[in-house]
């Protein structure tokens, strides 16, 4: 029956991480396609990092054990007996998908062997865990299931025999009394959450050992504990992950690349005149002088429904009041946009005059730019100055 019970365990590990290899082949396609289609440079893929002072936990529990270990009672017939266990432990989530814990065990084990035989048992485990659920479907800090296997090894004492006679000598020629064993165990959690820093767990694992496990010896050389294990874990600081995703700044430099474009095309039309102008020196004398103002290149980006303006934007608001100090006598005019995929063309109107009054607030209130300088025009999602749609989410300046 232990032998039924390993195999059945292995076939169902097989079969697990076939389909974890086929699901990881798949992934690397789609990024591979992504990466090409994108861009030939930058693979769209989330990155997450996290402190290693983050995302702690402390899990409590209990349940029940069943061993499989050697059995010899006079009707030749298999018995096994349930027993209370109690767990606590301590692990650390070093990604969203891989973590480690430490894991205590203490109960007692029944069997049969000629007679009823008890022993009191003490483990402590370090195992490996993985997100299944996040490495398929995902990294979500919401989600209310994960599945989790696990693997690990450990150290198992076990006293206090009872019953049948040990069948083990010790090194002076006494039976012996107690056991140390280093038992390797796999299994799974399934884990609920109940809000941001407490889950529910129910775990089942399967620990493999030698022969010598409870202390006698015959049959199998491989025995097995099964235990089942329900109870709390609680995150400290609740789990937490930095993600950064390259892809998403590739709208913002094309759209730097589109004004660097612009920028040498103006280069190459003023050289073009520059030459025709050499061609005809020398040249008459001017009594004015005309000066060519420079384009506003200055934009203003939102995120989705949002009139805020972010830290990073704010060096673009920064340069037009410069700007403007530099050039007292221009006046600017302040477009506010939004992209048409969200919100009814009324919404839009409005959140493209609260995107464009933002602006100003600012150049007047933290960079003194007088408002009379300074006029206001909302254009909502009826002009959409970009290919891009989320790229419209934009303030533009223009004289």
């Amino acid at each position: 029956m232990k032998t039924n019970l390993i195999f059945a365990i292995l076939g169902c590990g097989s079969i697990l991480f076939s389909a974890l290899g086929a699901n990881a082949q798949e992934n690397a396609v789609v990024i591979e396609e992504t990466a090409v289609t994108t861009t030939d440079v930058v693979e769209c893929k989330t990155h997450y990092s996290s402190s290693w002072r983050d995302n702690w936990f402390i899990q409590i529990g209990a349940g029940a054990s069943l061993p499989f270990v050697d059995y010899d009672n006079n009707m030749k017939d298999s018995k096994r007996h349930f027993t209370a266990v109690y767990n606590v432990g301590v692990g650390h989530w070093f990604s969203p998908y891989l973590g480690f814990r430490f894991s205590g065990y203490y109960g007692k084990i029944h069997y049969d062997y000629i007679h009823m035989n008890s022993a009191q048992m003490a483990n402590l485990n370090f195992d490996i865990m993985w997100d299944m659920t996040s490495s398929v479907c995902g990294v979500n800090p919401d989600r209310v299931f994960s599945f989790i296997p696990f693997f690990g090894v450990g150290g198992t004492y076990t006293w206090d025999f009872k019953g049948t006679n040990p069948t083990i000598a010790a090194h002076h020629g006494d039976l012996k009394t107690r056991e140390w064993t280093l038992p390797v165990s796999a299994g799974f959690q399934l884990r609920f959450r109940l809000c941001k820093y407490v889950d529910f767990f129910a775990e089942l694992r399967a620990s493999f050992y030698g022969d010598n496990f409870n202390n006698i010896v015959g049959g199998d050389p491989i025995e097995c504990n099964l235990s089942a294990i329900g109870g709390l874990s609680f995150t400290i600081g609740g789990r937490q992950f930095k993600g950064y995703n390259p892809c998403d700044y590739l709208g913002y430099i094309n759209q730097l690349n589109g004004q660097v474009n612009d920028l040498r095309g103006e280069l190459a039309t003023t050289a073009a005149a520059l030459a025709a102008a050499e061609a005809q020196l020398p040249c008459p004398e001017v009594s004015e002088t005309t000066i060519v103002e420079s384009p506003l290149l200055s934009t203003v980006r939102f995120s989705i429904n949002s009139a805020e303006i972010t830290d990073r934007e704010q060096v673009n608001v920064y340069n037009i009041a410069q700007w403007m100090k530099a050039n007292p006598e221009a006046k600017v005019v302040v477009g506010g946009y939004a992209d048409k995929d969200t919100g009814t063309a009324e919404y839009n109107m409005a959140l493209s005059q609260r995107r464009a009054q933002a602006v100003i607030d600012m150049l007047t209130g933290e960079y003194g730019i007088s408002s009379d300088r300074l006029s206001i025009k909302a254009y909502g999602s009826d002009s959409q100055p970009y290919p891009e749609n989320d790229w419209n989410r934009i303030v533009i300046f223009a004289q």
